[in-house]
């Protein structure tokens, strides 16, 4: 096998390394997240990792992590490899521990994301096409709406058309409550809710939801906003950090 074959075998090579990794996501200027994980296997393409964080597909994400040479398409002399990558799946755990309860898959796209993130963090991708640099091209998702996308989500679980009564309170980039509102559901899931509200939120915007009767605090961000016919807001809002206990519900 001559060197070029050899350098190529291992690019295409999906190797298990449990390497240190800091991944990045922003839902607008002001609010972002980032989590300390490792690696469960890695190729010169992608990489899979666990995250506490429930991201969505088309979702782009910033890692930071000590690559080796020989895996990268860039920097090669930098201690720390930074690479933007966009979410392919994200598929919880079925014995999720707490903290790392989704196994997260990424596709590397570069050193850079594409110039309309910088306009919407919040935009979602999908990829287009492999480039001659072995890194994947991608454009922005244009055949849903951000609602619709945020309906396909919830269909991903059953939807209860149930008026539960919830808290939800605004957040600043540091969590702390800016705003806050008691509210009822429109409809709910395991995964996120339509709640009736008049906070001042927009997509992107990070939200805490509360329940008292089921004793429960998710923090959730919101995907879509809207005016329902009776002429009141809406708030779509994806759950991060845990599902909602719907064994009362149910």
């Amino acid at each position: 096998m001559d060197t070029a074959t050899k350098k190529e075998t291992r690019r295409l090579q999906r190797f298990s390394l449990s390497l240190p990794v800091r991944v990045e996501s922003r839902t607008n200027e002001n609010n972002g997240w980032e989590e300390i994980t490792r690696l469960t296997d890695i190729s010169a393409f992608g990489a899979g990792f666990n995250l506490k964080h429930k991201v969505e597909c088309g979702r782009l994400l910033q890692l930071t992590l000590p690559l080796p040479r020989q895996m990268r398409c860039y920097d090669y002399t930098e201690p720390q490899y930074k690479v933007w990558g966009l979410v392919r799946s994200c598929i919880p755990h079925e014995n999720a521990s707490v903290d790392k309860g989704n196994a997260v898959g990424v596709a590397f796209i570069g050193k850079n994301p594409p110039l309309s993130y910088f306009d919407d963090p919040n935009r979602l991708y999908e990829i287009s096409h492999l480039d001659s640099d072995r890194l994947w091209s991608v454009v922005e998702t244009s055949t849903d709406s951000e609602e619709n996308i945020m309906q396909k989500d919830l269909r991903r679980h059953s939807r209860f058309s149930i008026p539960t009564n919830v808290l939800v309170e605004k957040l600043d980039g540091d969590g702390n409550v800016i705003s806050s509102e008691p509210t009822v559901t429109e409809n709910i899931s395991l995964s996120g809710a339509a709640v009736f509200s008049m906070l001042d939120a927009e997509a992107g915007d990070f939200v805490r939801v509360k329940s008292e009767q089921y004793d429960v605090s998710i923090i959730s961000v919101v995907r879509a906003k809207r005016l329902g016919p009776d002429g009141i807001p809406r708030l779509h809002v994806e759950f991060v950090d845990r599902f909602f206990p719907l064994e009362g519900i149910e």
